[in-house]
């Protein structure tokens, strides 16, 4: 049975109206609801749905972050996960970690665990990256399955229907493998509050990137932080001819 590693990130909560700071540097965190990211949410319930069908005999869940990072890791468990490992990043370190520095944490920690499968969300909702499965599939030379919506289980391989701009495409990939959970591949189940209690007994490690040799420098530099432009009201036209003479004109409404 596989050992399955997942990784969770601790983002703005989807509800929450997002605030650019005053100097532009980024977006304004303090004191602002936070929770896992959905699409980890996702990728969580897969892995723990595997483990109740004995195709799974463990679920890591893995958090890169500040110490807040623990609350999202006890929610992982709260929902089925087995264990906890919090690579503790703080303050400024943890605002500029990037998909390349994650990626590598994950192929490590995949390593020394001996863990057979990586289940992470496509993307997070806070950078929109879509990278870190793609570059930790990389870092390990390990297939790579991305936008899944469906997982099928053979025989040391996985059936899986990813979604893809005109459809839906199937491909086989070997285990070991790394897969990126869609938003249609499962619905991810609320932590009752026995579980949540549970969840507060199970072992959580804490690690930090430099235990593993990797190095958070970052490689990108953010200029400029800014609120998107203002959307112009738009127009009522009388009739359909009005609306043609307008789009030949220039294309603005």
């Amino acid at each position: 049975m596989a050992r399955v590693l997942v990784g969770i990130k601790r983002v703005i909560d989807y509800a929450v109206k997002i605030r650019v700071k005053s100097d532009k540097s980024g977006v304004v965190v303090d004191g602002v609801k936070h929770s896992m990211n959905p699409f980890d949410e996702i990728a969580i319930e897969e892995a723990v749905r595997m483990k109740e069908k004995k195709l799974a005999k463990e679920v890591i869940a893995v958090s890169c972050g500040p110490t807040a990072s623990q609350e999202t890791i006890r929610t992982a468990l709260a929902m089925g996960a087995d264990k906890g490992i919090h690579v503790e990043i703080s303050g400024n370190e943890a605002e500029f970690l990037q998909p390349i520095h994650v990626s590598k944490i994950l192929a490590k920690l995949a390593q020394d665990e001996k863990v057979d499968l990586i289940i992470v969300g496509k993307q997070a909702i806070d950078d929109d990256c879509n990278q870190t499965a793609q570059m930790t599939g990389g870092v390990l030379g390990w297939p790579t399955a991305t936008f899944c919506s469906k997982i099928e289980h053979g025989q040391n391989e996985l059936t899986v229907t990813r979604e893809i701009d005109g459809g839906l495409e199937v491909v086989k990939v070997k285990t070991p493998a790394v897969l990126s959970a869609d938003l249609r591949l499962n619905e991810p189940r609320y932590a009752t509050l026995p579980n949540i209690m549970k969840a507060k007994k199970k072992p959580v490690k804490k690690i930090s990137p430099k235990d593993l040799g990797i190095d958070i420098t970052p490689r990108i530099q953010i200029i400029s932080v800014e609120d998107p432009p203002v959307r112009q009201a738009g127009s009522i036209l009388p009739d359909v001819d009005t609306l043609i003479s307008k789009l030949k004109e220039g294309g603005h409404l």
